[in-house]
């Protein structure tokens, strides 16, 4: 059973990447974020076409997440459940695939310390926490993946010193992220790696790809159930590559082949 995470950074000018891509990575469940467009405008039917099953919920021209499922969809919820917060963005998007509850999340960027959107980059995970108690219990298979917008330590950024006093690398995010694992999540990639130096995201700019000046920003967060399933991780570093890349890379988990995902997908 596969799942994977990929910031797409417009899927309408990424389309033909993602197809191609899924044509050799062949995921499950595909979380998309930062999509970029309206939900009349998301092409289900190519998806469908590669044997998918897609929500979307979009706005336009910014955000938008999905999930495309192999194993179907059912019980979706676009943005929080009612009670756990409000957020009047496309960034959050979760539903039943097989036996499994996932949510593909595109967790705000924050901009500057100290500024209004850092101070709601703060309170919308506060709010992812509380979605998930309306949508699943920790004992459940829980997946909550996507762009997070946060390195969790300082082996996930390529230069600690130079990044510091920023955001993705501050102290209050990185307590939030925390928090939100205490729910009982676990960051499935560090299961397998203990090492620095793997990035999902690098700035189009100054060359920082290929001089390795990147942030380990999206993540792949799983219940206890889903850890005990874990096989491997990786970031694919090669989709990042070639003519007009995402400046995000997807990244990919493997369970076994005896997880409830793949029990229920028959």
């Amino acid at each position: 059973m596969r799942i994977a995470t990929w910031n797409v950074n417009s899927l309408k000018a990424r389309l033909p990447r993602v197809i191609d891509w899924i044509g050799y990575a062949s995921p499950d469940v595909l979380c998309l974020q930062e999509t970029k467009l309206a939900d009349d405008a998301f092409p289900a039917l190519d998806l469908l076409a590669l044997g998918y099953e897609c929500v979307h919920f979009g706005e336009g021209r910014w955000n938008g997440v999905a999930i495309c499922s192999r194993v179907g969809i059912d019980a979706v919820v676009s943005g929080f459940a009612p009670g756990a917060g409000d957020d009047p963005e496309a960034r959050l998007v979760t539903a039943r695939c097989g036996a499994m509850v996932v949510s593909s999340v595109y967790v705000p960027n924050g901009r500057e310390l100290g500024h209004d959107q850092y101070l709601r980059k703060l309170a919308w995970l506060a709010s992812l926490r509380s979605h998930l108690d309306h949508v699943a219990d920790p004992t459940d298979d829980v997946v909550v993946c996507g762009d997070f917008n946060v390195a969790p330590d300082d082996r996930d950024v390529w230069d600690p010193a130079a990044v510091h006093g920023g955001t993705h690398v501050s102290p209050p995010e990185r307590r939030a992220l925390q928090e939100l694992c205490e729910w009982g999540l676990t960051d499935l990639f560090r299961v397998q790696y203990e090492r620095g130096e793997l990035y999902s995201w690098w700035d189009y700019r100054a060359g920082a790809f290929h001089k390795r000046q990147g942030m380990r920003i999206d993540l792949v967060l799983g219940s206890a159930s889903v850890v005990r399933d874990f096989s491997w991780a990786l970031i694919d570093r090669s989709a990042r590559k070639g003519p007009q890349p995402s400046d995000h890379a997807p990244v990919i988990v493997e369970l076994r082949s005896d997880s409830a995902v793949a029990k229920a997908a028959g």
